[in-house]
């Protein structure tokens, strides 16, 4: 039975939320940041997400459908939100002096590390796992309670809102518009299907992170 639609975020989810904005605040803050290990962080969180988007959510088979349409639909818009990044990137340099030193501290996380080892992370567990919990499970969930738009709309802010803790600006804004992007290709195609996006998602953050750096 499918209950109608009305303006709460579903109680369901406030745990699992509040786990991910507490995982993001211990990777990204400025008072536990240095003491860890990012991509080793990242990695874990990304597992914790997963996990609990399996055990929590439902219907899972039915949110993947691998085609080629669906494959070639992740993989351009991929490309796509790369060129929107590129272009982001330029002009905001130009309009704001804060711009490129703070795309520079996001670079900066690479350091140190395994460039190889970061695409495979990104490629097969990061990507994937934030794409199965923002937009197949908060999303999807978040949707069925309270309609298409507005579950997407606030599954979008509370994505970008759980970069907050980075006080990166340049970071908070990526993060809203990869969520925008990605939350409304989940919810725009018909029959729902989490393939494209999650390709995208994957496929974009080896781009931007490994291959093409934007700087």
């Amino acid at each position: 039975m499918k209950f109608p639609a009305t303006s709460r975020f579903p109680a369901s989810l406030l745990l699992p939320v509040a786990v991910a904005i507490g995982l993001w605040f211990i990777m990204f803050s400025p008072w536990t940041a240095p003491h860890l290990n990012f991509w080793l962080s990242m990695l874990f969180s990304a597992s914790v997400l997963m996990a609990m988007s399996f055990c929590l959510g439902k219907d899972w088979k039915a949110q993947f459908t691998v085609d080629v349409h669906a494959v070639l639909i992740g993989v351009l818009s991929a490309v796509l939100l790369w060129g929107i990044f590129y272009l982001g990137n330029f002009f905001s340099s130009l309009l704001f002096d804060f711009a490129r030193p703070q795309v520079h501290n996001i670079y900066g996380l690479r350091d140190g590390s395994n460039h190889g080892l970061i695409a495979l992370e990104l490629l097969f567990i990061i990507g994937p796992a934030e794409t199965i919990f923002w937009q197949g499970f908060i999303q999807r969930k978040a949707m069925d309670a309270m309609g298409a738009w507005k579950g997407f709309i606030v599954t979008t802010l509370i994505y970008a809102l759980a970069h907050v803790w980075s006080f990166n600006f340049m970071l908070l804004m990526s993060a809203l518009v990869c969520g925008a992007f990605w939350g409304f290709m989940y919810m725009k195609f018909k029959p729902r299907n989490l393939t494209p996006p999650l390709i995208s998602h994957a496929v974009w953050d080896v781009m931007v992170f490994v291959l093409f750096p934007i700087l």
